[in-house]
């Protein structure tokens, strides 16, 4: 711990100019690349007046075909989902590293950030109340992909000669197109996404959670942390490391007591809000449906408002992205199918709970406080609804984001740990090295604004659902199979319960 400290203090203590000047020098030399690659991945047609990103489209098709293609799963499966993270089927002798709860808790933590206190406001102000509505379709579509690449994810996984796992996008690209005669092209797309998650991780998943956290907390101190980013970061990355440094059993033993914590802590005070909104309630989600179906003063109407809701779900969720797929391959389990039914519980509650309760606190405060907000804008317009009631308010949801946060940067630690691994292999001087360097960009988030390098990492984060969502077209006949030979065999008995629900 004290070299971690002594490394991080030669990367971040060093004056504010200077950090200027890098922020000036890095962003002027990257700005053109960003650009460059954002305009590629983010390519936008326009169909009736909005503007549609061609990858949000790859993400919601997929979503529709595998949602069909597995027989409405997101529906029938969510009770089955209950008892499996109940631990009703749970054989404490199958391999893996976590239980069905652990995995879901990590991957719900990766995906749970600052996106659904802020990103919602962004979805409403451009789409309007009616983006709220196809949010939550995407999310309950978005189900089906989750379970789809999660059950591959443990299917393909490698169970190493330690006990442990690593799973993911990488492993089963490589392995499920090496069994279909293409191991060449199943080789290059595994090694395309592992870099990919890997950059991503220490972007979207690193610098931009903690710089977020940083920002919040200066805020509601008045500006108590002013010019002390170097501060703040050494702290975030210090405790990040103590967690991180144990690998998933540690980070699982700390995102399942943490995940259900700050999602009930959110809601709670957000619950008030909408309730003391009360009154507006039935105009706000009147308001949802009508804007839902006619997109008024949305750039190209309700396809406009269709739009930005389904954006706003797969940048929430990450169904497609292949990222939960990683955390969910870890769990202890023999059978695949499983994890696949488990994890379509996270578009649930990442998106058609928390992202709505988001939604609605800004859409009653828009109601009984038409103009709340000013000029304010993403999470500054969410703390100021939350103010309209309580002028104290803001500071619980300043906590809240800093968990939202700190949850999301351990979670992506795991991911970007398993693209470095599956590049450079599994030896634990090489896993220390990354996660001294995920720890270093930790402390970086907080003191330097490095947009264009932010925006390459979010691109890459969206690139690699290409791979993803073509892989998981082509081995949906194996989920399939799997499916049907698992819900055959818990019909006849032949899979039984370890425990029952009154003992659980």
């Amino acid at each position: 711990m004290p070299r971690l400290l002594c490394l991080l203090s030669v990367l971040v203590l060093m004056p504010q100019l200077a950090w200027a000047g890098i922020d000036e020098t890095i962003n002027a030399a990257t700005a053109p690349i960003a650009s460059a690659i954002s305009a590629f991945v983010f390519f936008k047609i326009t169909v009736f007046g909005a503007d549609l990103p061609l990858v949000v489209l790859w993400l919601v098709v997929g979503a529709v075909f595998f949602t069909l293609r597995m027989g409405f799963v997101n529906i029938w499966g969510f009770k089955h989902a209950i008892e499996l993270v109940r631990g009703d089927y749970s054989n404490p002798n199958d391999a893996g590293e976590v239980t069905h709860f652990q995995a879901l808790a990590t991957a719900v933590s990766g995906t749970v950030g600052i996106g659904n206190i802020g990103g919602v406001a962004v979805a409403v102000t451009v789409g309007g109340p009616g983006a709220t509505f196809w949010l939550i379709v995407a999310g309950f579509l978005g189900m089906s992909t989750k379970f789809v690449e999660c059950t591959l994810g443990v299917k393909y996984r490698n169970e190493n000669s330690d006990g442990s796992v690593s799973g993911g996008p990488m492993y089963y690209l490589r392995r499920g197109f090496a069994d279909r005669n293409m191991a060449g092209f199943g080789k290059f797309l595994g090694t395309f996404y592992a870099i990919g998650i890997f950059i991503g991780a220490l972007g979207i998943g690193n610098m931009f959670q903690s710089n977020q956290a940083y920002v919040q907390l200066n805020t509601v101190t008045g500006g108590m942390f002013d010019d002390l980013g170097w501060l703040v970061g050494l702290a975030m990355a210090a405790v990040v490391f103590l967690v991180i440094v144990g690998g998933i059993k540690s980070i699982a033993a700390v995102t399942e007591k943490i995940v259900p914590f700050m999602a009930v802590f959110y809601c709670f005070f957000a619950l008030i809000v909408i309730f003391m909104n009360g009154a507006a309630l039935p105009e706000a989600i009147a308001n949802i449906f009508t804007g839902a179906f006619t997109g008024e003063g949305v750039a190209g109407g309700a396809l406009g408002a269709l739009i930005i809701g389904f954006q706003r779900a797969v940048f929430s969720n990450e169904a497609g992205i292949g990222s939960a797929s990683i955390a969910h391959s870890a769990v202890k389990t023999s059978e695949p199918i499983t994890e696949g039914v488990v994890s379509l519980l996270e578009p649930f509650i990442d998106t058609i709970v928390i992202c709505t309760i988001t939604a609605l606190v800004i859409g009653t405060s828009a109601v009984a406080n038409p103009g709340f907000a000013g000029d304010a804008t993403g999470i500054a317009m969410t703390s100021a609804a939350f103010e309209t009631q309580i002028s104290w308010f803001p500071i619980p949801l300043a906590f809240a984001g800093m968990l939202f946060a700190f949850s999301t940067m351990i979670s992506w630690s795991y991911y970007g740990l398993k693209g470095w691994t599956y590049l450079f292999g599994e030896a634990p001087l090489g896993q220390t090295v990354y996660k001294l360097i995920f720890c270093a960009f930790v402390a970086l988030g907080c003191v330097v604004q490095l947009g264009p390098i932010l925006d390459i990492s979010d691109a890459l984060v969206f690139l690699i659902c290409v791979p993803n969502i073509l892989g998981l077209y082509v081995l949906t006949p194996v989920v399939k199979r799997e499916l049907e030979g698992y819900m055959s065999r818990i019909r006849t008995g032949e899979i039984k319960k370890y425990r029952t629900s009154k003992a659980s």
